[in-house]
This record gives structure tokens, sequence and C-alpha cells, in this order.
């Protein structure tokens, strides 16, 4: 059971900004009545030019909630942009490897780059959910199936299954402190779609947003992140992909189809794609695409025997469930659910 949460700021500093104080103290209040006591990293509300100036004190923030026994889960604030920065002031002299224990991490959108980190590290994760996007929530609740895995988590430390929401929501368009206690028209979602591939197959599940995923091959939105993430081979080698379950999802920037071809074919040119057991793709931030997103992931991959399925609810779009990453899992499309199973 979570007893004390820790919530960072690794990507955007976003939660240290006057205008977001009623969202974190909504999801504080929420957390009070989970019984959860909250800390904040000492750089968690430094406010977006600190954090965007210092990523080592992000770094630092992340080992020191990792070496502090009393902490149970570190909880992102959100995403953002430039994780990747933390790099050096985590692997240059091994410091994270040296200061890792098994707790729980989640996050989602660019803490896909930390994702990798702890891979890197050895450490098992969760992604899909954040602290200012879902627990702060404005709605006069935490979003029903988002709350439900949240709960699950804070609860057992363990996602047991995953199965598709029921629906899906129009994305959140005003954050001020007027929209409070007001909620999102939602539409009805269609569930697991099998895209190819047998319905049924297992293995562990690593991935998360496929732009940032990009920025690692590609320098066009920050010009170092390539050179940065080869220096410390970021990216899983293809021997440590093999056998596992690629799940994609995508950001709120709405890639165009090309953007999101040239992001597949740089994740094609890696080799992983052979070598997989399966991919597993997150519902389009609000629709937009998703016809197209489906039909370019098929034709780039190439390969009508690697499984592929869609409609995951996870990541940018709303409601969230939370993927864990590094246990094994059985994706059984023709069932609708995900389940996972634990050493």
């Amino acid at each position: 059971m979570v007893r004390k949460i820790e919530i960072v700021s690794l990507s955007r500093g976003i939660l240290g900004e006057a205008f977001v104080r009623h969202e974190l103290e909504l999801g504080l209040k929420r957390l009070e009545e989970m019984g959860v006591e909250v800390v904040f990293s000492p750089n968690a509300l430094m406010g977006l030019d600190y954090i965007s100036a210092h990523p080592e004190a992000r770094a630092d923030d992340l080992i020191s909630a990792f070496q502090d026994d009393s902490v149970d889960m570190i909880l992102c604030a959100i995403g953002g942009d430039d994780t990747y920065r933390l790099l050096p002031y985590l692997f240059s002299d091994h410091q994270l490897e040296k200061a890792v224990k098994d707790k729980i991490f989640l996050g989602y959108s660019d803490t896909t780059m930390n994702h990798l980190m702890l891979h890197k590290a050895g450490v098992k994760t969760f992604y899909g959910q954040a602290f200012l996007s879902d627990v702060c929530e404005l709605s006069p609740s935490m979003l029903p199936y988002t709350e439900k895995y949240f709960r699950e988590l804070l609860k057992t430390g363990r996602i047991k299954e995953v199965r598709p929401a029921d629906v899906w929501y129009d994305p959140r368009t005003d954050f001020s402190i007027s929209a409070l206690g007001s909620t999102m028209p939602s539409h009805p979602a269609e569930g697991l779609v099998l895209l190819q591939g047998k319905s049924v197959f297992s293995g562990k599940i690593l991935g998360g947003c496929i732009d940032t995923l990009y920025d690692i091959f590609d320098g066009t939105r920050y010009g170092d992140s390539p050179s940065l993430c080869a220096r410390y081979n970021l990216f899983p080698s293809v021997d440590e992909w093999k056998g596992r379950i690629l799940l994609l999802e995508t950001s709120e920037e709405k890639a165009t189809p090309e953007k999101f071809e040239r992001m597949v074919r740089a994740l094609k040119k890696t080799g992983i794609f052979p070598v997989l057991s399966g991919v597993l793709m997150g519902r389009s931030f609000d629709g937009e695409y998703e016809n197209e997103y489906r039909r370019i992931i098929t034709e780039v991959i190439d390969d009508p025997s690697l499984p592929i399925v869609a409609g995951l609810s996870v990541g940018h779009s709303t409601p969230r469930c939370i993927i864990p990453f590094g246990v094994m899992a059985e994706v059984n499309a023709d069932e609708g659910v995900i389940g996972f199973r634990y050493e």
C-alpha cells in the first residue's frame, strides 16, 4: 500500500506557477482523502523558468526521491519538454543506478524518456497518468476510469489487468479556476481493435509517447537530443526488444499523418519491429487522424504477422489507464483485456 507520494517535476515546471494553484490544491485534497501523505521534491515547485534552466536540479530530485526510504511512490507532476537533458546528471557517473530502489514510478508523455532511463537502470515503472492532468482533473471527481487504476496502484502497488474505457472525452481546453467542477463531453469508445496478426500475444511492455521517442532520433525540436541520447545509449538495443510489446501513443500536438509516418519509419530503422511480439497503440488525443495512424503503422511495419492492437485508453487520450512496464503481459484482443503476471 502506498502511504507516501513524492511529486517531481522532471520535464516542465508548470506546477510551481500561480495559475495552476487551484488545480494543485484540488489534487492535494483528493490525495489526502485517499489517505496518502504528499511531499514535493525540493525543486518541483520552482516554476517554469527555473526548471527549464536547471536540468541538474531535476536529476537531483529524482535521485533523492529514490533514496528516501519513506517514499513509496514517485509521481510526475506532468510531462512537458526536454527531460532528455537529465541524462548527463543521471548516467555520467552511474548516479541513477546507484540510487534506484524498488518503488513505484508513474508518469507519461515526455516522461517516456524517464521510463527509458529507469529501464536502463533496471527499474520496472508504470506508464499512463500524472498528478496535474489526472489527480487534479477539474471535474467534480477524478474521471472514474482513471481513478479506478490510480486507486488500484495505490492499494496494491500493481495493476492486475487493463480493459479499454467505455467512453472517451473531448480534451479539456479551459483550465482556469472558473472551470472547477465542469465536465467534458463524452463519446462511446470502440474498445480494443485488432489491426493485424494474432489476437493473443504476450511479452513485457515498453515504449510510450511516439513524439518523444522520435526526439531520440530527430533533432528538429532539440538539436542535441539525438547525440545526447546516443551517447548514453538511451534507446534499448534490438536484443533488449526481443519478445517485448511496443506501446505507442500520440501527444496533444496531433502529428499530421505525414509526420506520424516519419516517426514510425524512424522506429523501423532501429530494427526492432522484427523482434517484437506485438504493438499496442493508444487512442489518439481527440480521435483526429485515428484511422490514418492505424493505416500508416501497418503499412510502414509491412509485416502482417506482427500483432498490432489499437484503441487502448492510455497516455494523452482521456480517460487513462496505467500500464506496467517490465512485467509479463498477455494481450487478448478478442476478450478486450491485457493481463499482467508478476514474478
